[in-house]
C-alpha cells in the first residue's frame, strides 16, 4: 500500500482511498463531449491505484487507449464526515498533484451501456501522485496552477480557479457522501487539454512553483 510523503517525510497514514470528481472544468467536458453536471460526479480509486509518479510508472497495454488527466491532489490529515468549508479546509495537510489515468475506449464502452467505470478509471496504478508540500503554502485555494509536459512539449495548463466545483465545496460535499480519513486523497478534477499516454513518454508536471515531478512511462506487466 502506498505511503504519500509530505514535505519529504512520510506521512502517518498510508493511502485508504483516492476520491476524484469528473468535469470539473467546463472546457474538459466540452473536449470530450460531455455535458457540464450540475453537481459534483464522484467516484473512487481503491489504495491500489495509487503508485509514485516520480522515476518510472507503468498502464496498461492491449485494453486501447491510455488517457492522461492531470489534477491537484489533496492528502488529508484529519477525518471529515458533513464538514463545513472551514473544516474541510483545516483538513488538508498536503497538497499535490495525480494523473487520474483512464482506459478511454473502456471507458467509452461501458458509458455507451450506461454502466459503472470502475474497469477504466479504478485500475492498479491508475493514480500516479507526486510528493505533498504543506497545505500550509496556500494563500488562495482558488488561484493554484498546474500544468503538464509530455516529451517536452505543453499539454495541460490550468488552474484551480476554473473550477466548476470549488476545493471547499468539494470537499464539503464528499464528506456527505463518504467518510473521508486521514491519508486519502481527493483529486479535483482535470482542465482541457487531455489525451493519450504511451509507453516511453516523458512526464513533467508542475504545481505552482511548489513541486515539479518527473516520470517515465513504462508497460504493466
Amino acid at each position: 500500500m502506498y505511503t504519500p510523503i509530505l514535505d519529504a517525510e512520510e506521512f502517518l497514514s498510508p493511502t485508504g482511498k483516492v476520491v476524484c470528481v469528473g468535469r470539473n472544468y467546463a472546457a474538459h467536458a466540452a473536449e470530450l463531449n460531455n455535458p457540464v453536471p450540475q453537481q459534483p460526479l464522484l467516484f473512487i480509486k481503491p489504495a491500489d491505484a495509487v503508485v509514485d509518479m516520480a522515476g518510472e510508472f507503468a498502464i496498461p497495454t492491449g485494453q486501447g487507449s491510455v488517457h492522461y488527466e492531470l489534477e491537484i491532489a489533496l492528502l488529508l490529515g484529519k477525518k471529515l464526515k458533513n464538514a463545513d468549508a472551514a473544516q474541510a479546509l483545516a483538513a488538508i495537510a498536503g497538497v499535490g498533484l495525480a494523473l487520474d489515468l483512464t482506459l478511454r475506449d473502456v471507458q467509452s464502452g461501458l458509458k455507451d451501456k450506461a454502466h459503472p467505470w470502475e474497469r477504466a478509471k479504478a485500475f492498479d496504478g491508475s493514480c500516479p501522485v507526486s510528493p505533498f508540500v504543506s497545505a500550509s503554502k496556500v494563500t488562495d485555494w482558488a488561484n493554484i496552477g498546474l500544468q503538464l509536459d509530455i516529451n517536452g512539449a505543453s499539454r495541460q495548463d490550468g488552474s484551480s480557479a476554473a473550477m466548476l466545483f470549488p476545493i471547499a465545496e468539494l470537499l464539503v460535499e464528499m464528506s456527505r457522501c463518504f467518510t473521508l480519513n486521514p491519508g486519502d486523497i481527493i483529486i479535483t478534477g482535470t482542465p482541457e487539454g487531455v489525451g493519450e499516454l504511451k509507453v516511453g513518454d516523458a512526464v513533467q508536471a508542475r504545481l505552482q512553483d511548489w513541486l515539479s515531478v518527473d516520470g517515465v512511462v513504462t508497460a504493466a506487466e
